[in-house]
């Protein structure tokens, strides 16, 4: 197939933000540079980017940006945007792995039509550019113990010393090389390394190695290979032979890129992108770290890969985080030349921004409180008509059941309330949402511990709706559900992973693990919601009034409702947005 006569990659249709929450105005750095490549017929106009995870781990928030960056600008330069397995280290990779970075890609609204191309496509082709550098007298074999290559290396103001074996003659080193190739060696008995310079002031040219002996088995290749190209050296010429343009990666590549072009300039590959670095996505009270991610996983510290704690692609799914609110946080982040660290609440505040656009408005009481109206007849029932989302008058209004027994928030009751108590409290009325003015005469307890049982109330019936004809005005309101008709939930409550803003540095040198919040994960049982919410499917988002937004756990069965929450109401960053306005 011709790369190049691909379709053009494109993301898929969905529901956008408002115009208030989309990146500012104006072209980032990495977009002059490809607005004035196209003004100077650089690549013919073409603009062809590319996604390269290694398939050692799931993707997460900071995968995101780079995801958003690369598919985004590819649609909007009206180019094509691959998505490449840099698959060169078998021993770290996993088919899981892979299969969870093109769901997430997916799931993020983005398609490489029929773009998706892996590093070991490349393994024939890689290997003749080695026997090329070394017919040219720029790579050869060394025979230097991996701990002998170190010393030989240098230091940052140290120059390396030349290998005893960097001269050995051109057809010894392509014997040794096909005998790499064949299987006759053990690991770390050679290794094939560019020919650059030993006294390079960049220690990444110190003649890297290219080529080393892995005897295991690859998920793709299984054992047809017992000798893998190294992520630096396959990296560029992959690029290069998908005619790839620009060459987007993190700033921690910057170093790296005298050897990104090293290699495209000594072989023959047809095509030479440009590597264009930008700074790594630092988010705070999280790490972002896949070897640190991956403790907290195989450490039993977190429920796997996609438990909503995690930064994880996954993770943020199953949490309730839509691909919406992940793009617009992304793409009003930006691109910079320098790393800093962004607000997670900013993060969050995506999140709210979407969901109030889209999710339906349900009552779900977490600690039940049982609220009994005397005056309501008993046995009888009544549906109250309720908006379901007064942010989209296109949503509807669902009808909830009313019955004589109730349950509200225990927290929504105090018996001897402080100044400035609305809600319910002895002879205090209420508004009950969509329903009725209610007002407390009693208080049952429990004669053993004192513990509130039950509230006795009695009832307005000329307020139904929730609203008043005389006037009288009701500072509280309360959302509850009817006893006889709610459905019992298992309710997941979560908060930050870490309990402080940088759990990766530490003056005392502390394990950041150390630094992990023991209040991350509250799990509350038996707590009570509307029966409209009976088959919610799995990742269903909805608004519980008045305690954040919150979607339904794929642990969730037929009977057994589980919610996870996915933030709260509070919005700290608008907050910071207004006070800094001012």
């Amino acid at each position: 197939m011709n790369q190049h006569d691909s379709d053009t990659g494109r993301r898929r249709g969905g529901p956008t933000l408002p115009e208030t929450s989309a990146k500012a105005p104006g072209p980032d750095f990495i977009r002059s540079i490809i607005i004035a490549d196209r003004e100077a017929d650089k690549n013919r106009g073409r603009v062809h980017t590319r996604f390269p995870p290694e398939p050692n781990g799931y993707l997460h928030i900071g995968h995101a940006k780079s995801i958003v960056l690369n598919f985004g600008i590819a649609e909007e330069f009206g180019g094509k945007c691959n998505l490449r397995f840099d698959d060169t280290n078998p021993a770290k990779e996993e088919v899981e792995y892979v299969e969870s970075i093109m769901a997430d890609v997916r799931w993020l609204g983005y398609d490489w039509e029929d773009r998706l191309f892996y590093a070991s496509d490349y393994f024939d082709r890689l290997y003749e550019f080695a026997e090329e550098l070394v017919r040219g007298g720029r790579a050869y074999v060394d025979s230097l113990s991996p701990e002998e290559v170190r010393e030989h290396r240098g230091t940052l103001t140290e120059p390396g010393r030349d290998s005893p074996y960097r001269n050995r003659p051109i057809e010894e080193n392509l014997e040794l090389l096909r005998r790499m190739r064949a299987g006759e060696f053990g690991e770390g008995e050679h290794v094939l390394r560019a020919r650059i310079d030993m006294s390079s002031p960049n220690i990444n040219l110190r003649d890297p190695a290219i080529y080393r002996i892995k005897h295991a088995p690859h998920h793709r290749t299984g054992e047809a290979w017992c000798i893998y190209p190294m992520y630096d050296y396959a990296h560029p010429l992959s690029d290069a032979l998908e005619g790839i343009t620009h060459s987007i990666c993190t700033l921690e590549f910057e170093n790296n890129r005298p050897l990104y072009d090293w290699f495209l300039d000594n072989v023959e590959a047809g095509c030479h992108p440009q590597q264009i670095e930008f700074a790594r996505l630092n988010l705070s009270y999280t790490v972002l770290s896949k070897r640190k991610l991956l403790t907290l996983v195989t450490k039993g510290h977190v429920r796997g890969w996609d438990d909503p704690r995690m930064p994880t692609i996954s993770g943020l799914r199953r949490r309730g985080y839509t691909p919406e609110a992940i793009r617009a946080f992304c793409e009003r982040v930006g691109v910079a030349k320098v790393n800093s660290t962004v607000d997670i609440a900013l993060l969050e505040y995506f999140v709210r921004e979407d969901l109030n656009q889209r999710a339906p408005r349900v009552m779900g009481v977490l600690r039940p409180l049982k609220l009994v109206i005397e005056n309501y007849p008993e046995g009888q029932q009544e549906e109250l008509e309720a908006v379901n989302n007064p942010e989209d008058p296109s949503a509807g209004t669902r009808l909830v059941p009313f019955s004589r027994v109730l349950y509200i928030e225990q927290e929504d009751f105090r018996e001897d309330p402080p100044k400035k108590w609305f809600r319910l409290s002895p002879g205090r009325e209420v508004r009950l949402k969509h329903a009725y003015y209610v007002t407390c005469t009693s208080v049952l307890r429990d004669p053993a511990n004192g513990e509130i049982l039950e509230l006795r109330c009695s009832y307005d019936p000329e307020t139904r709706g929730g609203w008043s004809e005389d006037g009288r005005k009701v500072l509280g309101t309360l959302h509850w559900v009817s006893a006889a008709h709610a459905l019992e939930a298992e309710v997941r409550l979560y908060d930050r992973l870490f309990d402080r803003e940088n759990p990766s540095e530490d003056p005392e040198g502390r394990d950041f693990t150390e630094f992990l919040n023991p209040g991350s994960l509250e799990v509350l049982a038996g707590c009570r919601v509307e029966p409209s919410l009976a088959g919610a499917p799995a990742g269903r988002g909805y608004q519980f009034l008045r305690h954040g937004y919150f979607c339904v756990d794929p642990d969730s069965e037929e009977g057994r409702l589980v919610f996870n929450r996915t933030v709260t109401l509070k919005d700290s960053w608008a907050r910071i947005e207004k006070s800094e306005a001012r």
